[in-house]
């Protein structure tokens, strides 16, 4: 949660500081949110190239793990699309975009602003991420704060699915004490799936909005 706050804080600076003037002219003309971006499409290659379980996890993949990655993903494109049914201002594909963070916050938000950019204008392309800024850490810390209780009614996998791209990191630590270690290489295995399609489904439905 801490982490989430840190990020919250610094998006609240950002914002602060480009409604102020306090930054160079040139620094916001040059648009430097697509080197950020640029950077952390390259950082998510690094984390998942680099996890030192990464050759065991694929050795020891086998196809019913799957099942609980495909779950999370299509739970919640059904439930954005959903959402996108009620709301007016955006359309369901506009939501199935921010769903698709799948608590991915840094990445989503980015991606999702820079590529609606063109249809929405800037405007209206900053709120969509800033909701999908929000909705993604929203989504982290309901399951930081709710895994006990997700465990308690729903399984030992409700965590795990609620947490999205979130538990190869982040989360794994409380779906370890709560799900049990036996859950872990699961939980691994999920984040480094979802993660990887992040980047991908974002851009499709930003494509189709």
């Amino acid at each position: 949660m801490k982490g989430s706050l840190i990020v919250v804080a610094f998006f609240a600076l950002g914002c602060f500081l480009g409604w102020s003037g306090y930054l160079p002219e040139t620094l916001i003309e040059n648009d430097m949110t697509i080197y950020a971006l640029y950077l952390l499409m390259f950082q998510v290659g690094v984390s998942i190239g680099c996890d030192k379980k990464l050759k065991e996890i694929l050795r020891s993949i086998r196809p019913q793990l799957l099942l609980v990655p495909l779950a999370t993903i299509l739970g919640t494109l059904l439930f954005s699309a959903l959402v996108g049914l009620l709301l007016s201002q955006w359309s369901v594909f506009e939501c199935l975009a921010v769903g698709s963070g799948f608590a991915y916050y840094s990445l989503s938000s980015i991606l999702i602003t820079q590529l609606k950019e063109p249809s929405l204008g800037l405007q209206l392309a900053t709120e969509l991420g800033t909701i999908a800024l929000m909705a993604n850490i929203m989504r982290e810390i309901i399951t930081l704060l709710g895994a006990p209780l997700f465990v308690k009614y729903l399984g030992p996998l409700a965590p795990i699915c609620a947490g999205g791209a979130t538990t190869m990191d982040t989360t794994l630590p409380i779906i370890t004490r709560c799900s049990g270690k036996d859950f872990v290489f699961i939980s691994i295995l999920h984040g480094i799936i979802v993660d990887f399609t992040v980047p991908f489904f974002v851009s499709f439905f930003c494509s189709l909005g």
